[in-house]
C-alpha cells in the first residue's frame, strides 16, 4: 500500500526528532515505514521542511557496486547537505554531534551553473562544464538507525541518505575528468597511514556521480542551484575511528582536508 501524507509526515517528524536528539532506532515504525525509493525521498523532502534549515548542496551514497549490491539497489542515491552541519578543514567534533565516528575521503564539488531542469538529460560533459572548483572533503556518515546494514535502501534515504556532518578543504581550481580517475587519497589516523582510495571507487569517476545526481535531481523536477556544494561518496572503504582520533586525508595536488575526534 502506498504511503500517504500523514504516514510521510509522520516519518520525517519521527527522524527530525531523532536528528535533533542524536538518538536511534532499530527501525521507523511499519506504519510510516517506506516501502519505494519514491517513499523515501518524499520522506526526506518532507524532513528538509520540517528541519527549516538551508540546503547548501547534496550528498550522493552507495556510489560503490559492493554497497549498491549489499543494499539491493542498482543505482546511487543522494541526500541534502545542510548548512548546520558543514565544518571547514581542522574542524573538532564535538562528543553527541554523531552517534559513531566514521569518516569517508570524498571528492567535493561547487556548482559554477544553474542546472535547471528540462526534458532531455544533462550529458557528462555538460555537467563538467557547470564546475567552478573541486576541494578535499571528509563526511562523516550518521543514521538514525542503529546499524544502517539492517535495512534497506528506502529507510536510508529517508533517513537523508545517513547524512551525518561534513568537512570541507580548501577549493582548488577544477581538474580534468581523466585526472580524477586514477587520483590517489591516502587516510591517516593519528599520523599512521590506515587506507588508500582512488577517484575511480565512486561509479568510475566523480564526473559520472555528478552527472548521475544532476540527471535524477532532473527526473525529480528540481534545480541543481549554481553555489551547491556536491560530495560524491567515499574514494575508499568506510574507515572507523575512536574518541580522540585525528583524521587526516591528503588528496595530493587538491591539498589536505582533516579533523579531530572529541
Amino acid at each position: 500500500m502506498k504511503m500517504d501524507d500523514e504516514s510521510t509526515i509522520n516519518a520525517a517528524s519521527l527522524l527530525w526528532e531523532m536528528m535533533q536528539e542524536n538518538s536511534q532506532i532499530d527501525v521507523l515504525p511499519e506504519h510510516c515505514r517506506p516501502k519505494t525509493l519514491d517513499e523515501g525521498y518524499a520522506i526526506q523532502s518532507q524532513l528538509e521542511n520540517l528541519t527549516g534549515l538551508t540546503v547548501s548542496g547534496y550528498k550522493v551514497g552507495a556510489t560503490n557496486a559492493n554497497v549498491q549490491k549489499g543494499f539491493g539497489i542498482n543505482s546511487p542515491f543522494f541526500g541534502r547537505l545542510y548548512d548546520n552541519f558543514i565544518y571547514s578543514n581542522k574542524a573538532f567534533i564535538h562528543r553527541g554531534l554523531v552517534n559513531s565516528y566514521a569518516i569517508e575521503p570524498e571528492f567535493d564539488f561547487i556548482i559554477g551553473k544553474t542546472l535547471s531542469p528540462r526534458h532531455t538529460p544533462f550529458t557528462e560533459l555538460e555537467v563538467a562544464d557547470a564546475i567552478d572548483t573541486v576541494l578535499p572533503a571528509i563526511e562523516i556518515p550518521d543514521s538514525r538507525y542503529k546499524d544502517w546494514f539492517k535495512v534497506k535502501a528506502p529507510d536510508l534515504v529517508a533517513d537523508n541518505a545517513i547524512s551525518g556532518l561534513l568537512v570541507m578543504g580548501v577549493p582548488e581550481p577544477s581538474l580534468s575528468r581523466d585526472d580524477f580517475i586514477s587520483h590517489h587519497v591516502e587516510v591517516q589516523i593519528n599520523g599512521n597511514t590506515v587506507a588508500h582510495g582512488l577517484g575511480s571507487n565512486v561509479l568510475g569517476g566523480p564526473w559520472k556521480v555528478l552527472t548521475w545526481l544532476a540527471n535524477k535531481l532532473n527526473s525529480q523536477g528540481m534545480t541543481l542551484n549554481a553555489g551547491s556544494i556536491i560530495t560524491t561518496g567515499s574514494a575508499s572503504d568506510v574507515i572507523y575511528c575512536g574518541a580522540g582520533d585525528a583524521v587526516k586525508c591528503d588528496f595530493g595536488t587538491l591539498g589536505c582536508v582533516s579533523l579531530e575526534f572529541e
